[in-house]
């Protein structure tokens, strides 16, 4: 019996083989995130752009003009004028940068309350047990109803808005916060700060607060559109921010009476730029969270 030994190294092949998919694959996950990366810029730049835009806007663009009322959309303006003449266009930027600002102040007291009870769970069972109970609570009544009720207590305005959306959309970002939490509460170096006889304040500030950033940050971006929906659908029935001020819930409630006269772009274009900063804020979140999700990165 002969033996045929060959010059070739065994598993050359398959190995230049494993090499050339790997450096694809991972060429394939760096343009998945620049795309990602230059997608969020990019819903970035025409958000903040929106906000500026009302913010900066002149008052006379949205004044009184008789002259001008119920003309149709055209070059010099792009979203017709009202019954009053005033400009579409420059109202829809006023309440768009007006329903930014509410979902930021809103989101953001969501975001803390979130953290707050998230950290809170991990002092003791009893501790997690009343957070639990409580985001089952909150969970259990529907967001449109608990924010109308607790709107009207407070006497409605952007006041009422911004306390009504930020005590009803902390649930699911805390019941997230909870669970990473209770990971974190038996990481090591926890463990290790608790035998050396730091408190639990010192651990949650120190140690789980900046794990918890980026998730707090991408929650804070997913609540702007909720947010902003809900801020809109309470004022389009009343109970939200006061008619004197562009909003675009106050917006499309107006124009419903004149919808039947053929003055369309009342309603279609201030709803049409509402759906498109929600889906912004929607796809910009999304991306951040796959970012920094170390898993979900790699898909």
């Amino acid at each position: 019996m002969s033996l045929n030994w060959s010059k070739k190294k065994p598993g050359s092949g398959s190995q230049s083989h494993f090499k050339v998919n790997s450096r694809g694959h991972a060429g394939r996950n760096i343009n998945q995130r620049k795309r990602t990366l230059i997608v969020s810029m990019f819903v970035a730049v025409c958000l903040v752009a929106a906000w500026l835009g009302g913010t900066l806007i002149d008052a006379k663009l949205f004044s009184t003009r008789l002259e001008l009322r119920n003309l149709f959309p055209s070059l010099q303006h792009p979203f017709g004028t009202d019954w009053l003449g005033r400009d579409m266009f420059a109202r829809t930027l006023k309440g768009l940068a007006l329903s930014i600002q509410v979902g930021l102040i809103a989101s953001a007291c969501s975001c803390i309350i979130a953290a707050a009870l998230g950290l809170a769970a991990a002092l003791g069972k009893t501790a997690d047990a009343i957070v639990s109970w409580l985001i089952d609570l909150f969970l259990g009544v529907p967001h449109l109803v608990a924010l109308i009720l607790i709107a009207f207590v407070f006497g409605g305005g952007m006041k009422g808005v911004v306390i009504g959306i930020a005590l009803t959309h902390w649930p699911s970002l805390a019941r997230v916060i909870r669970a990473e939490v209770m990971q974190l509460r038996s990481a090591e170096y926890v463990l290790i700060s608790r035998r050396l006889g730091k408190s639990w304040w010192w651990v949650a500030s120190r140690h789980m607060l900046p794990h918890l950033v980026p998730q707090l940050f991408v929650g804070l971006l997913l609540l702007f559109p909720h947010a902003i929906l809900h801020e809109a659908a309470i004022t389009f029935i009343g109970l939200g921010l006061s008619p004197h001020q562009p909003a675009i819930g106050i917006i499309l409630s107006e124009s419903m009476r004149y919808l039947s006269t053929g003055m369309w772009w009342l309603a279609f274009f201030p709803g049409l730029c509402l759906l498109l900063v929600v889906r912004s804020f929607d796809i910009l979140g999304e991306s951040l969270r796959r970012l920094a999700d170390p898993r979900r990165s790699q898909e």
